[in-house]
């Protein structure tokens, strides 16, 4: 099983971290899919991860490798009529996850905030079902949403519907959303891929001020070299399918990364790492993208 690496303690960790141990382990998954014709078509051969402290995790490979389904499986996100994984497990704290999980939230690319509700009902929306209903008392998950929309930088759009705001503002609701939760494992599947690089820049310069005020375990899918760099403290490359680990390393540099450490030889030669990485894993297959 590929551990986790060792590595430095997470900026901020403590300031809210959780008081719960955290285990999060993927133990040898395999997923299997029919294939068009007949026979079967492997999309995940045999990955084995584990996750045991607050951190940003980037989990890194060319488009269409498996990492989303992957993450889908950690947030127990399940296809209709297969079985996921095909072998293998998914354990949170030791116990093996079939589903959704109470202390694992999702952000996707498509942020799906309701049309019909303001940017306060949208943050506040999972506290209207029951289970969070039940958790949290009325006078906190409004000081909550409060605080979290002031974090966001949406203190003022509070009584704004999606359609008003920019892609950038809905992906911060998204965030928010997730947040306003405290959850101890938050997953993120390309959540800034669609926006624009100036935008995309404001918003992982968000997550490093929101991850070091609520640490938590956060595995981020990418296939943006320079997005894993500047944010991760641990990078997670895949193969192209089937995916399997290729590599698996630790960043120490603290954040936020200035643009002259992206500049550096230690960047480079991280750059160059991951890409001869998928070269030999990969060859000629699949892509990533470089952020110049």
């Amino acid at each position: 099983m590929s551990q986790a690496p060792e590595k430095p303690a997470a900026a901020g960790a403590g300031a809210g971290a959780a008081a719960k141990p955290l285990s999060v382990v993927l133990r040898d998954i395999v997923q299997e899919y029919p294939a068009p014709g007949g026979g079967i078509t492997r999309v995940i051969d045999k990955v084995s991860l584990s996750f045991d402290q607050p951190g940003i995790n980037m989990l890194l490979g060319p488009s269409g490798c498996g990492k989303s389904t992957l993450l889908h499986m950690l947030g127990g996100v399940r296809p209709m009529g297969v079985d996921t994984p095909t072998a293998g497990a998914v354990l949170i704290d030791g116990s093996e996850c079939h589903g959704p999980h109470d202390d694992a939230v999702m952000v996707f690319q498509r942020y799906a905030n309701r049309p019909d509700l303001t940017v306060f009902d949208n943050v506040a929306f999972p506290f209207r079902l029951n289970l969070w209903k039940s958790l949290v008392p009325e006078a906190e998950w409004r000081q909550r949403v409060a605080d979290i929309l002031k974090a966001v930088g949406l203190a003022d759009k509070l009584a704004l519907r999606p359609a008003q705001l920019s892609g950038g503002q809905n992906q911060r609701v998204a965030l928010a959303r997730a947040l306003v939760l405290r959850p101890r494992i938050l997953l993120m599947d390309e959540p800034f891929g669609a926006l624009d690089a100036q935008t995309r820049d404001e918003m992982q310069r968000l997550l490093i001020e929101l991850y070091q005020s609520w640490p938590c375990l956060v595995v981020f899918v990418t296939h943006d070299v320079t997005e894993a760099l500047v944010l991760g403290d641990r990078v997670i490359v895949l193969s192209t399918q089937p995916a399997r680990v290729a590599d698996d390393f630790v960043i120490s540099e603290a954040r936020p990364r200035a643009a002259n450490w992206q500049r550096s030889h230690e960047a480079q030669a991280l750059e160059e790492r991951i890409l001869e990485q998928l070269h030999q894993a990969s060859p000629g297959k699949g892509q990533v993208r470089v952020t110049v």
